[in-house]
């Protein structure tokens, strides 16, 4: 709190150049902004405690930027966007120091009584979950570290369990097992639900007015999400196992590109999958691999892999689309953090112990706090303030 203090201060000071001191503060700022710019984070930080005009210059975000993309979810992709330009880069430097050090405070922002199978995304400062045959909206408050206990709103129309669910065009697309396709207005009470599948429906995804769904019954279909067109299969494509895990490919060409990889032993199924860009996507199941996949060098091998080192299932991963990459693993509700220029894992956190142990079905993180649904509760860390 001191520290915010002292900053919040020196923000009120003039901006004005120091009239005398050291030469470096006498050259051009084009000048001093190259001179900085080979300097690493320790250095920017040592020539901010100076003088306050130095600390104003060095908290320059295009001096941070460099260290940023280097560093591990601060919000920029690997091709250099940044994601949240409204965030002081040097802030966000700050924070990815606790995410490589695996600095965090652990808490539970949900409970049930009985076990689940959840399920959640993110959108702004809202939280979506999947309880049994119900998503639920909270809202996040301010820190990001809890939520409104009172639910912003509740989506129903399944007769069973919802399995997985995605937001797209202000709509909620869901799964259920019974076998059917729900579609929710995020801001209204509009809700359509079709008979999808002759089995369970165990995932969907959503883009560019395009519904792909797969299921128990060795069938993956795609669907229109214009409303006066929902229900109507658009194709079916027949699988020889179940599917687990869909994914529609930024591309949206509508065929089939390739089958991925080959010499899979028995058993090891994809349970999570999501595409980077149109020629990458990660990869991960059965079988205790992430697996990353770059189409332009091999469909049949993958260009990059990460095994669990405990030998469990990995049910889900998200990444931050440059360095960082998060899985849930099937025992003891353990997440892992990855760092990708590395073979082995950076930190893991187990969120649970016998007799309660859960796997982790789904995770979410930003870039200041990880999010973990397991059977019974709903952790976060956080790594803003551990």
């Amino acid at each position: 709190m001191a520290a915010a203090a002292e900053e919040e201060a020196a923000a009120r000071e003039p901006a004005g150049r120091p009239a005398a001191g050291p030469a470096l503060l006498r050259l051009p700022e084009e000048l001093l902004l190259l001179i900085c710019s080979y300097l690493d984070m320790r250095a920017l930080g040592r020539l901010a405690q100076v003088c306050r005009w130095l600390r104003r210059f060095t908290g320059c975000d295009l001096l941070w930027r460099r260290i940023a993309r280097a560093s591990l979810n601060s919000g920029f992709t690997r091709l250099g966007t940044d994601l949240m330009a409204s965030v002081p880069v040097k802030e966000r430097v700050k924070v990815s120091q606790n995410w490589k050090l695996g600095r965090c405070r652990e808490g539970i922002l949900l409970k049930w009584r009985c076990s689940q199978m959840p399920w959640m995304q993110l959108e702004g400062d809202s939280l979506y979950i999947s309880q049994a045959n119900f998503i639920l909206a909270y809202q996040f408050r301010p820190h990001g570290a809890s939520l409104n206990r009172r639910p912003l709103g509740v989506f129903a129309g399944h007769d069973e369990d919802v399995c997985r669910f995605v937001l797209a065009n202000s709509h909620i697309i869901s799964a259920g097992g019974d076998g059917k396709i729900g579609v929710h207005k995020i801001h209204s009470t509009f809700t359509v639900k079709y008979s999808a599948h002759e089995q369970e429906v165990n995932c969907v995804d959503c883009r560019g007015g395009i519904i792909v769904s797969g299921s128990r019954d060795r069938t993956a279909k795609v669907w229109p999400l214009a409303s006066g067109r929902l229900g109507q299969c658009l194709h079916t494509i027949q699988t020889e196992d179940r599917v687990w895990s869909i994914a529609i490919s930024p591309l949206l060409s509508g065929q089939l590109m390739m089958h991925l990889g080959s010499d899979f032993p028995p058993g090891a199924g994809v349970l999570d999958v999501m595409y980077e860009s149109p020629s990458t996507l990660l990869s991960c199941g059965y079988d205790t691999y992430v697996r990353y996949w770059d189409l332009r060098a091999s469909v049949r091998k993958c260009v990059m892999e990460w095994e669990e080192p405990h030998d469990s299932t990995l049910y889900c991963l998200q990444t931050d689309g440059n360095h960082l990459l998060a899985t849930g693993s099937s025992y003891y509700g353990v997440v892992r953090l990855w760092d990708r220029r590395q073979r082995a894992c950076l930190h893991a956190f187990p969120l649970t112990s016998t007799p309660l142990s859960s796997p982790v079905y789904c995770l979410r993180f930003t870039t200041k706090h990880l999010y973990a649904a397991l059977s019974y509760n709903l952790h976060v860390l956080d790594f803003q303030n551990p």
